[in-house]
Order: C-alpha cells, then sequence, then structure tokens
C-alpha cells in the first residue's frame, strides 16, 4: 500500500475513500492501477501537516516543498484543496519542478527512481519530500538546492 509509514486509522481512511469510488473506478481504469489516483489529494494533506507539525515542522513549510515540486502558487494550490482535486488531475496540472528527478531512495520499501508508472512516481517524489521534511532535513536539501561555489582559480 502507497502509505505505509502512516497510522493505520490513516491508512484505513485511504480504504474507506477508495472504495467508495470503487465501481467508477472499475470502468476508469484498468486492473493493477492504484486507488490513491482517484483520492482527493484535499483528504491526504491533512495528514501530512499532522506529519510534518508532529515532528516540529510547520505548515507553510510543507506548502513550500509542494509549490516547489508541483509549481503552483499559494492560490492554485489553496484552489486544489478547496475544489477536493484528485491525486491524479492534481498532477495532470502541476509542472514538475526539473529537479523532481534528483529525488531519490526509498518510500514504503520501493525506491522511488524505480517507479515506472509517471503518476505513481510523482505521488511518491511527494511522499519522499514530506518524509525528508518529517524528518528534519534542511529546506535547502529537501528542495534539492544546490549552493553556489565560489569563482574557480
Amino acid at each position: 500500500m502507497l502509505f505505509l509509514a502512516y497510522s493505520a486509522a490513516f491508512r484505513n481512511h485511504l480504504r474507506r475513500v477508495a472504495s467508495r469510488g470503487a465501481t467508477r473506478q472499475s470502468r476508469s481504469y484498468g486492473a493493477g492501477v492504484s486507488r490513491i489516483f482517484t483520492v482527493s489529494f484535499a483528504s491526504v494533506y491533512p495528514h501530512y501537516v499532522a506529519k510534518v507539525e508532529k515532528k516540529g515542522r510547520t505548515q507553510e513549510e510543507l506548502d513550500a516543498v509542494i509549490r516547489w515540486l508541483t509549481d503552483f502558487d499559494e492560490t492554485a494550490l489553496e484552489a486544489h484543496l478547496a475544489a477536493g482535486t484528485s491525486f491524479e488531475d492534481f498532477f495532470a496540472e502541476a509542472r514538475l519542478n526539473p529537479n523532481a528527478v534528483l529525488i531519490t531512495g526509498v518510500v514504503c520499501g520501493v525506491r522511488v527512481e524505480d517507479i515506472e508508472d509517471p503518476l505513481m512516481k510523482k505521488i511518491r517524489y511527494l511522499d519522499k519530500l514530506v518524509d525528508e521534511l518529517a524528518k528534519g532535513k534542511p529546506m535547502e536539501k529537501v528542495l534539492r538546492e544546490r549552493r553556489q561555489s565560489g569563482p574557480s582559480q
């Protein structure tokens, strides 16, 4: 399951939300496609907030990470949250940061760089960034900012 690192209550919430659209999903998607695609980003967002705040980070930092990944401004992010946009539509409208390919590592036992499905890879990128933020990594490292080196001589 996509969010193994989250609480059992959150996983149960995802199952309930996904099962509500199961008949619609079976017509829209083929077998083997993750149900998380149809889950609204707004239903998961509070869990991201809780995770980072529990570890001493802020919602503003979380929003900055999401905006960095998706290239949404604050207004667009708020609109997606208010509209209950699905993960599929959320990432369809996003312009992924070119440095997102620098996001590597393991999320829930799966190497992000080995994921073949483009949408699932974007969702895992977001999960990895949230995990790194919650683990206390500096924002510069989470956002894959490279330091400017001085002039070479």
